[in-house]
């Protein structure tokens, strides 16, 4: 059972960037940074502040029904974009900048640019058209960080479970692509798709192991 935040992420941030004279804040983040199978997935969410849903807070520690009711809640009160970096662009750029590819791609989705990115994590994306910074532990501490994050993972999920009809025996709908050992004896037995990242450690193995065994 995930454990139960100690406490929702809250508006702070975003109200004192309005005060600051930013109106439109977005919180950004991303899922799938870790798995050594499908795609990156960022979120960018606008709040509407006196439209929040109740128990936005760390999607980590929320439960799949949760985080797909908060997903649901958040999607119909805010404004969201969503940015997708496939597994081709995460082997060529590497996980940071493909990761960082989602999130501009989910920020340039949104209806209308916003002021401000509030991004988890300690670096921001290059090249924003607006103001951006980064924020250690955002999608615990920032409402719409954590919004974003909630709807990434929703969304990532939902790719992943879709990807396990197409390729069973990974458990890619339980392990959502995650280095499970499942799913390492799987890809093993099994060998990779291509939907594996062939730049991951696990994977690049098994392909020099393969590769070898043709020569």
């Amino acid at each position: 059972m995930p454990r139960r935040p100690r406490q929702t992420a809250d508006l702070q941030a975003e109200d004192a960037a309005r005060a600051a004279g930013f109106a439109r804040v977005a919180g950004v983040d991303e899922a799938g940074r870790g798995p050594l199978a499908g795609p990156v997935v960022a979120a960018a969410v606008v709040l509407d502040p006196a439209r929040v849903p109740d128990g936005l807070a760390d999607s980590k520690a929320l439960s799949a029904a949760a985080r797909a009711r908060l997903a649901a809640a958040v999607e119909a009160t805010a404004e969201v974009g969503v940015g997708l970096a496939s597994v081709t662009e995460i082997d060529a750029l590497n996980i940071l900048n493909a990761a960082h590819l989602a999130m501009t791609r989910a920020l340039a989705s949104l209806p209308a640019a916003p002021d401000l990115a509030l991004i988890d994590g300690n670096r921001v994306p290059q090249g924003l058209p607006f103001a951006a910074r980064p924020v250690v532990r955002g999608d615990a501490t920032v409402a719409a960080i954590a919004a974003a994050a909630i709807v990434a993972k929703v969304r990532r999920d939902a790719i992943m479970v879709a990807l396990a009809q197409q390729f069973p025996g990974y458990g890619w709908d339980r392990n959502m692509g995650y280095p499970a050992p499942a799913h390492l004896a799987a890809l093993d037995r099994l060998g990779p798709t291509p939907h594996h990242r062939r730049t991951f450690a696990p994977v690049h193995k098994i392909l020099l192991r393969a590769a070898r065994a043709t020569h």
